[in-house]
């Protein structure tokens, strides 16, 4: 990459200009975003929030995934490891960079900017590969402009760059045995499409430093920009203006919530007649301007008429990870962990219960599907809500236990799909603010929801099993976990007994 090259550079240090702020990698892809979370980041950064557990989980994931790729490097040397003082990262890196060998988060800074290397490899005699490890299966745009930054401190510093490249999972990677490194990942060059990105950085990175030094916030509009790449930490101050039913809830509306909202509309009751809405908009923008829920009776008439007793409600819980825990396992593949199944036997009767949460360490799919043949009744209705996810897992774990096969064929036509009804609004409350999900749905329904569970959602659920099954956890804090998953899986099925009892109602 010898475009990139220069000499050492005396401006190699760690903000040498006082006045100048420091802008690392991190607070460098924020600014790509939104230059208004730049801003905060460095003059009211007790506005951003702390990591939740779900985005900390994504972070521990990617330590998992690139302490795994650091392997592939067996004579790599950690730097700084432990080390908070940057200037001392920094001095440790000169050192290291004399032995030639692999570096692994080693450090440098230059024109008020900074970043850390995931792994640096010697190339030649003098020369230096920066490769990027990332647990995605692909490359991402957002993966350039990081790359692109890197490339640009190191060169500022005086680093000779002959590759830019990017260390990611291998989607087709199926685990047998052992995960070693060398199967898990891909290697995919990126120098071509670095060099002209690093060029680009010096100018990026003036505009930024214009941004941080203002003394007033950006005046920025929230927009698509807030979720991409990544959903920003200030979504919830930025997006405090708007009403609960505004234009941005639009179902599938896309850009033109954020066109209405340019147009001063910021509630759906304030839609003009002039703007062209789709069916299910006008749905929704109808039932927010008369408060009430919106029923086509005859639709759920016809929707509840093909069930047929026994009726079986079911959910499913899942694990998805980036270095297969099992056998036979691709990168991020939905492994099954629990089930919640009620069945309601006759009209009217109480609904029965049964459930499965895998204990221990061994790949849940055997037990799971043998004790769910065992407790779904052999006839009836089975009612999921999303039927193509619980389809989904039901015919990976036949390809796992082909045993299961002829049991399945059977069992997939009785299957009925509870969010039908509501993805085609033929019935829609307001409150449940253009979603269709069962999180939106069954409070706005029944008046019932999942606040006061210590579990409330599906993500944390997975994160949770994960944690006290595979992690360290005491056998109390275990059994706590394992009782509030059996708590909300159960509360899945039993919320969809109660939506289909009040659709029942407003049929009538």
């Amino acid at each position: 990459m010898p475009s990139m090259a220069t000499s050492p550079n005396p401006a190699a240090t760690a903000d040498a200009d006082n006045r100048q702020p420091l802008i690392s990698k991190s607070k460098f892809l924020w600014g790509r975003q939104c230059p208004k979370l730049l801003w905060h980041a460095y003059n009211t950064k007790h506005l951003i929030p702390e990591p939740d557990a779900n985005q900390q989980a994504i972070f521990d994931q990617g330590h998992e995934v690139g302490a795994l790729a650091k392997q592939l490097f067996p004579t790599g040397i950690e730097v700084g490891a432990g080390v908070a003082d940057l200037d001392e990262t920094l001095q440790l890196t000169r050192h290291a960079l004399k032995l030639r060998r692999p570096l692994f988060e080693a450090a440098f800074a230059a024109e008020g900017s900074y970043a850390r290397v995931d792994i640096l490899k010697p190339a030649g005699l003098d020369d230096w590969d920066i490769i990027e490890v990332k647990s995605t299966i692909s490359a991402k745009d957002v993966h350039l402009d990081d790359l692109g930054f890197q490339a640009w401190v190191l060169t500022q510093a005086g680093v000779r760059l002959r590759r830019v490249a990017l260390l990611h999972i291998n989607p087709d990677f199926v685990r047998q045995g052992p995960v070693g490194p060398r199967e898990l990942f891909t290697l995919v060059d990126l120098t071509a499409q670095i060099s002209s990105l690093a060029q680009a950085v010096e100018d990026q990175l003036g505009d930024q430093f214009k941004v941080i030094r203002q003394r007033g916030c950006p005046d920025i509009r929230i927009g698509p920009h807030c979720d991409d790449p990544y959903p920003c930490p200030l979504h919830e101050h930025c997006w405090s203006f708007l009403p609960g039913q505004n234009v941005t809830t639009l179902y599938r509306g896309g850009k033109k919530g954020f066109r209405l909202l340019d147009d001063g509309i910021l509630a759906l009751e304030d839609i003009p007649a002039r703007v062209t809405l789709t069916e299910n908009q006008k749905i929704q923008h109808r039932a927010a301007v008369t408060g009430q829920a919106q029923v086509d009776k005859a639709a759920i008439a016809n929707f509840l008429d093909q069930l047929e007793y026994p009726i079986s409600f079911l959910d499913f819980e899942t694990l998805a990870t980036a270095i297969p825990l099992f056998d036979g396992l691709r990168p991020y593949t939905q492994v099954p962990f629990q089930f919640s199944l009620h069945v309601v036997r006759t009209p009217g009767a109480e609904p029965e219960h049964f459930g499965f949460l895998a204990d221990g360490r061994d790949d849940p799919r055997p037990e799971f599907m043998r004790q769910l043949k065992t407790v779904i009744s052999s006839s009836g209705s089975i009612v999921v809500y999303n039927a193509c996810f619980e389809k989904g897992r039901l015919k990976e774990c036949c390809d796992l236990l082909p045993e299961y096969r002829s049991w399945y064929r059977q069992l997939e036509p009785r299957i009925v799909d509870l969010l039908l009804p509501f993805r085609g609004f033929r019935y829609y409350h307001p409150e449940q603010n253009g979603s269709a999900s069962m999180k939106a749905v069954l409070p706005a329904l029944t008046g019932k929801g999942y606040e006061h569970l210590d579990i409330q959602e599906g993500s944390t659920a997975s994160l949770e099993f994960l944690r006290v099954t595979f992690g360290e956890a005491t056998a109390q804090e275990r059994q706590r976990v394992r009782r509030a998953l059996e708590r909300y899986c159960g509360l899945d099925t039993e919320g969809m007994v109660w939506i289909v009892d009040a659709l029942r109602e407003h049929a009538h």
